[in-house]
């Protein structure tokens, strides 16, 4: 019985051929697979990655409502709790008034201008000393100082924002107060003139540090510049690097305002803490000390404890007007240039 035996026809160059291709097939296969293998888990790290942004994304606007939910809630609390006391008292009483006796049993009155001027020209004085020196102080570290000298004045300067308001007040009602005392002969140196002292050392570290950060950020080109038109350093300093760290300077000066206007414990225990119209050598309340010094003992739901956070949104007011109105002028300045 015969067998039929298949015969390969093909040439030695063409089953060459056919294996190579075999071969590149199943390369080709096996970096498919191992492609498809890899991309599992990228993908899987790309999903990975885009929720934690998403996640990421909802704290910090979180954050963000937070921040402007407490502003919120402070104004509406603050105009609640004290637009009453004003409709009682009259808009034009209450701000103009010049006497302030909440508890006079017969004629009760309750007039804040001597506390608002108070607070004008306290943080008027007290930026009148500290801007200066501030300044000053930012353009020796910034510019000048050696860096040894630098350090030892930086880590002075944070030393002094760190002490606490209480210590401040302590420091100045047992060295500045007898001090004030002795050298103008007066019967008291707690005076509106000692708290503008304390105020203006208290808001040094702010206009130094801010006003120093300002300074260094200038470029250098500016500098070389006017050194190569053969300027000086001091003028170099005062012509070209200054003017362009401004709005730096301006938001020092800015910070400076809300810390001096806000302050209270420290003020309290240098400026007398007595209702009268303002005079530099004479004993003083301001906007905050009438608050920290009347609201404990005035009692719950009396027209005093009203007037109280009357003032507090008064003052509230005063310094967001203020913040409001520095702000518009370094955007003008910004715009102008």
């Amino acid at each position: 019985m015969e067998q039929n035996i298949p015969v390969d026809f093909t040439t030695t160059s063409e089953r060459e051929e056919n294996t190579m291709n075999d071969l590149s097939r199943q390369v080709e296969q096996t970096k498919q697979q191992t492609e498809a293998q890899a991309a599992v888990p990228q993908a899987k790290r790309r999903g990975a990655k885009d929720a934690m942004e998403l996640v990421m994304h909802i704290i910090f606007l979180l954050c963000g409502i937070i921040a402007v939910a407490f502003v919120l809630f402070i104004s509406i609390y603050l105009i609640i709790s004290g637009l009453p006391a004003i409709q009682k008292i009259g808009l034009v009483d209450f701000l103009f008034g010049q006497t302030w006796a909440p508890t006079h049993g017969e004629n009760p009155q309750f007039g804040i201008l001597p506390f608002i001027l108070t607070s004008i020209y306290g943080t008027a004085g007290a930026l009148v000393i500290g801007v200066p020196v501030g300044l000053l102080t930012a353009i020796y570290l910034a510019k000048i100082a050696p860096p040894k000298a630098a350090v030892a004045i930086q880590t002075a300067v944070e030393l002094l924002a760190g002490i606490p308001s209480v210590v401040y007040g302590l420091v100045g009602m047992i060295v500045l107060v007898p001090m004030v005392q002795n050298v103008f002969h007066l019967p008291s140196g707690a005076t509106l003139l000692a708290a503008i002292i304390v105020l203006a050392i208290m808001i040094l570290p702010s206009i130094i540090n801010v006003s120093t950060t300002a300074l260094k950020a200038v470029p250098k080109e500016y500098e070389e510049a006017s050194l190569a038109l053969g300027a000086t350093k001091i003028e170099t300093i005062f012509r070209v690097s200054l003017p362009a760290a401004k709005s730096g300077v301006a938001t020092a000066i800015v910070l400076g305002v809300g810390r001096a206007i806000g302050e209270a414990m420290a003020i309290i225990m240098v400026s007398g803490n007595v209702a009268n119209m303002p005079d530099l050598f004479g004993s003083v309340r301001f906007l905050t000390t009438a608050i920290a010094s009347e609201m404990s003992y005035a009692s719950v739901g009396s027209l005093q404890r009203d007037a109280l956070f009357s003032i507090g949104l008064v003052l509230f007011l005063f310094i967001m007007l203020i913040n409001v109105f520095l702000n518009l002028v370094i955007k003008r300045k910004k715009e102008g240039e």
